[in-house]
């Protein structure tokens, strides 16, 4: 219990971040061709000397691992070894990086012309750096940035080159590895190609887990890869993938490396290149494949200002420190360690555990812009509009206002915001508003969504095109909306617990506290497909969230019952009406489960069906939220239904059939709609 209570007042305002400092500002002072030629001499772990791709292909092939798993494979499919070592040979040539620094020098010079085109500043905190060198030094180093564009492994091997660092070697999925030219220049600038999925293929998955290991012991190189495993098109964080955690885990576990550290990054940008390509990814319209030729339309990309890049290197985390009085190490001692076997619970457990508090510790080192805050609002006020019939947008002043109170309120609450408090906030609002134009617009002094820009993606000049059908209106109206969604959610992990609480305060019977905590625990669990909420930690997070409100004087909480202060409602109001198009969302795919889906139903089926649905109703004015229209919000809902048992998959029929549960679907959505108590059957209690 005494943990619980240290935890309890953890107040974030006392969390202590390092400075930034710009390296574009020295790029602009002076020559990017002699930046790029220059000396590079990193320090490697225990001094190590660089190693030639082909010396370490050769450590792969050769190690007692894959000769277990290639005699392995031969035996059960009756195949001859040499042929298996053949196809193993294969499958590390198209997987293997060939680091060149020709290459790294080319890209030196190449990216320094972009970035100061595109980027006001490239922000990055020196002392992260140095304690990253320390690091390297050390332990074999995992860097572990987050992941909302393509330009993050571009741009971290770009940091680490200008701090001399040592270059890490990057897991980049395959589909990169197609587009001519540039797939062979990632892959000499240290990209290692893995495919999306190998399921049971364990030649692939040896071969693949043998070269990342090797790297890692020898400390030839930091190893890089993005824990959510691919990039999050709505920008806030996704539940963590545990494949290479696992891997780099491993050699910790079995005794042959003292310690690995783990470096998380995070990686915030001020406006993201791709932000209306993502919004029409979810809104079903397919994504263009990646090519070489359409790396060059983009070109046109370089003419806009994209802003501010903050990059801030966390403190790095020990698996030794972390396992300890965890993992019992002893288990690995019985079997020799060339032997393949699969993780035990504990060490499962603890490996997904590790990867919460790893993306827990990316969120909480984002900085935030001030168009964050000012996205929320705006969403939030069309809403309102909308429902009330009212005239579009705010007003601006009032805007500068609400922004000023919502700045001290997440200050409040922890949250890494980069506010220039020199700059009058009239300033900071029309700076803001200036640079995202494209989703936003000033009439009659009021600022407004720019939904009337989007009725046909006609350029300047144009006349509008002719968008006829008012399906086509509403998707091009989504665009804007997932757009601009997609700033707010990167606040959402501030705002995340206290919205649960609002929202558990206004769907539970009453004011008593173990009321409102089962309705917590139950909207949490609910949730955590679509949120970092860690493993096994409802008391917690409620703890946490009851001392953020009460210290906010929004809430006064008892020893049984949880009030809201007369000063507290426009807190509630706020945060319970960011949790609302979640909330819409995972009802309104519950009610075509009831209503429309066919009994049996393909998980192919699900998205398209879902979205018919949706968008009937949202034409006919039944639903407030044009957002459940994306596509992630829906594959979440799927994933927590299935979680909860309220869907199956049916075994043995056609890949992903799945049966819905329509009296426990029905349940569900009663309870989010706040119709039904929470079941009274929660774990834990307070």
């Amino acid at each position: 219990m005494a943990s619980k209570a240290v935890y309890l007042h953890r107040d974030p305002m006392l969390k202590k971040r390092d400075d930034f400092e710009d390296i574009l500002e020295e790029r602009r002072n002076s020559s990017d061709l002699r930046y790029a030629l220059r000396c590079y001499t990193p320090v490697l772990y225990k001094g190590v000397s660089p190693c030639k791709a082909d010396t370490l292909k050769n450590m792969v092939l050769q190690s007692d691992q894959l000769h277990y798993v290639i005699n392995q494979v031969s035996k059960e499919m009756g195949r001859a070894v040499d042929d298996i070592q053949e196809e193993a040979s294969a499958i590390l040539e198209e997987m293997a990086h060939c680091l060149q620094l020709s290459t790294v020098r080319f890209f030196a010079f190449t990216l320094s012309k972009v970035f100061k085109t595109l980027f006001r500043s490239i922000c990055v905190n020196e002392e992260g750096i140095q304690r990253l060198q320390q690091a390297i030094q050390e332990h074999p180093v995992v860097l572990l940035p987050s992941h909302r564009s393509y330009m993050d492994f571009l741009l971290m091997s770009y940091i680490l080159y200008t701090y001399d660092l040592a270059l890490p070697v990057i897991a980049a999925g395959m589909d990169f590895m197609g587009m001519k030219f540039v797939g062979e220049m990632l892959r000499m600038s240290g990209a290692f190609f893995i495919r999306r999925s190998f399921g049971g293929d364990k030649l692939y998955w040896a071969v693949f887990s043998e070269y990342v290991k090797t790297m890692l012991k020898n400390g030839f190189a930091p190893v890089e890869f993005f824990l959510e495993g691919t990039r999050s098109r709505t920008c806030k964080s996704l539940t963590p993938k545990l494949g290479l955690l696992n891997i780099v885990m491993d050699p910790y576990f079995k005794g042959e490396v003292f310690d690995v550290s783990l470096v998380p990054v995070s990686i915030s940008y001020e406006r993201i290149l791709e932000e209306a390509l993502y919004a029409r990814e979810m809104l079903g319209v397919p994504k263009p494949k990646e090519s070489t030729s359409g790396l060059f339309k983009a070109r046109k990309v370089l003419s806009e200002d994209y802003g501010s890049i903050h990059v801030y290197f966390g403190q790095p985390v020990s698996v030794r420190s972390l396992a300890e009085g965890r993992i019992n190490r002893c288990q690995f001692n019985l079997i020799p360690r060339h032997v393949p076997n699969r993780p035990s619970e504990d060490i499962q457990s603890f490996v997904n555990d590790s990867a919460y508090r790893l993306v827990r510790a990316q969120e909480e080192n984002m900085v935030l812009k001030p168009w964050v805050l000012l996205a929320s609002l705006l969403l939030q006020n069309h809403h309102q509009n909308q429902a009330s019939g009212q005239k579009p947008g705010v007003a601006l002043d009032e805007l500068t206002e609400q922004a000023v109170w919502l700045r001290d309120l997440s200050r409040q609450y922890g949250a890494f915001l980069h506010w220039p408090d020199h700059v009058p906030p009239p300033d900071v609002i029309s700076s803001s508003l200036s640079l995202h134009r494209g989703l936003v617009k000033m009439s009659e002094g009021r600022v407004q969504l720019a939904l009337e820009q989007a009725g046909g993606q006609a350029g300047p000049g144009e006349p509008r095109s002719t968008l006829t059908t008012p399906e086509e209106e509403l998707l091009s109206r989504a665009v804007i909306v997932l757009s601009c969604a997609s700033y707010r959610n990167q606040a959402l992990h501030v705002f995340l617990r206290p919205a649960l609480l609002a929202s558990a305060i206004h769907t539970a019977a009453s004011n008593q506290k173990q009321e409102v905590f089962n309705s917590f625990s139950f909207l949490r669990n609910m949730f955590s497909n679509e949120f970092i909420l860690c493993p096994g930690a409802t008391v917690q997070d409620f703890e946490e969230a009851c001392f953020l409100l009460v210290k906010t004087g929004a809430l006064q909480v008892t020893q049984q019952e949880v009030l809201v202060t007369e000063r507290g409602h426009r807190t509630l109001v706020f945060l319970t009406s960011m949790l609302d198009p979640f909330l819409q969302g995972y009802q309104v795919v519950c009610r075509f489960l009831c209503e429309e889906a066919p009994e049996v139903l393909t998980e192919k089926q699900f998205i398209p069906a879902v979205r018919k649905f949706i968008i009937k109703h949202l034409l006919a004015g039944r639903l407030r939220y044009t957002e459940v229209l994306s596509s992630d919000l829906q594959k979440n809902t799927l994933a927590a239904l299935l979680r909860l048992g309220a869907v199956r998959k049916i075994k043995g029929a056609a890949q992903g059939t799945l049966k819905v549960n329509k009296v426990m679907v029905n349940s569900l959505e009663d309870t989010l709609g706040g119709k039904l108590p929470t079941q009274k059957a929660v774990v834990a209690r307070l």
